[in-house]
């Protein structure tokens, strides 16, 4: 153990999978102190020949540390895995995937047994931790204080980016960008089903293409921002509702041509043709942000 792991702050991870191990190994390199458990002890083992220290229960390992790290199953086994343990005076990093509502009620949780608490969103694969020209980076809510207390050592594994007061805003905004990129998958596979059958045309050699298009296109998000915050719709559109409706006939045709369903488009088409029926053809695609929200809304009839 050199001087400098002997000046860095201590902290435990709980849970040790593909995600916590890549985030244990990354504060173990950069020198911090780590206490770890994990419901199979096993994965702890390759950990502890790099120098962190093996808690043999949940209880223990929370008590090793002021900082204490959560990288779990699910929301329920965070309620588990923290059952026996004494929280006061302790701050609680949450980065198990949870909803909004979870985090909410986790930061209450929390708050009542003595801890402050953040909770976190990590946009990142475990390959990328740790790797500072990933781009990898954790979002996190809750308290502002522990943040900016623990910042240095919670930059270790990926930029840390805080997103609010309101506990729940990590998982929020972590699912609002996992359900963009869910949307981008779904598109990317339509794209290349439509070439499957096509004897003379490389799916290495479409993928440049097809990358290239999706980041050109990508700044169509400032122009939906934009529209939501002024509420003006119409601001800045170059290919109108009208316009774009129309021409999804031809991409419709064309799957048929080719054999392909069209399942994945034909949900936001049909949201679409129904904001165009509604006489909003000059505008461009975020009314369908409106008729999104308002079937979230709606009361049920009585």
């Amino acid at each position: 153990m050199t001087d400098d792991t002997l000046e860095k702050s201590r902290l435990t991870l709980l849970g040790l999978g593909a995600m916590g191990t890549a985030l244990a190994r990354a504060w173990l390199a950069a020198g911090h102190p780590l206490t770890v458990w994990n419901r199979t002890p096993g994965r702890a083992e390759p950990l502890a020949a790099q120098g962190a220290e093996v808690a043999a229960t949940a209880a223990e390992a929370v008590a090793a540390s002021d900082l204490v790290v959560l990288c779990l199953l699910n929301d329920a086994s965070t309620g588990e895995v923290l059952a026996g343990a004494d929280l006061v005076g302790r701050d609680l990093v949450n980065l198990t995937t949870g909803t909004p509502a979870q985090g909410r009620a986790r930061a209450r949780w929390a708050q009542e047994r003595g801890a402050r608490f953040l909770d976190g969103g990590i946009m990142a694969v475990p390959p990328m931790i740790g790797v500072p020209e990933s781009g990898a980076y954790i979002l996190y809510s809750g308290s502002r204080a522990l943040f900016d207390t623990r910042h240095d050592m919670l930059a270790v594994p990926a930029g840390a980016v805080y997103v609010g007061e309101d506990p729940g805003f990590a998982a929020l905004y972590d699912v609002a960008l996992l359900s963009a990129m869910t949307g981008m998958f779904a598109g990317v596979s339509h794209a290349f089903a439509l070439l499957r059958k096509e004897k003379d045309v490389s799916p290495k050699e479409f993928a440049p293409l097809l990358t290239g298009w999706l980041t050109a296109m990508a700044p169509y998000a400032y122009g939906v921002a934009d529209h939501l915050e002024s509420g003006d719709y119409t601001r800045g559109v170059v290919s109108n509702l009208a316009m774009m409706t129309e021409g999804n006939a031809t991409l419709l045709r064309t799957a048929e041509e080719q054999g392909v369903s069209a399942e994945l488009l034909t949900p936001f088409m049909d949201l679409m043709e129904r904001r165009l029926a509604d006489g909003y053809g000059d505008e461009g695609t975020t009314g369908v942000i409106d008729l999104l929200t308002r079937y979230r809304t709606t009361e049920p009839s009585t």
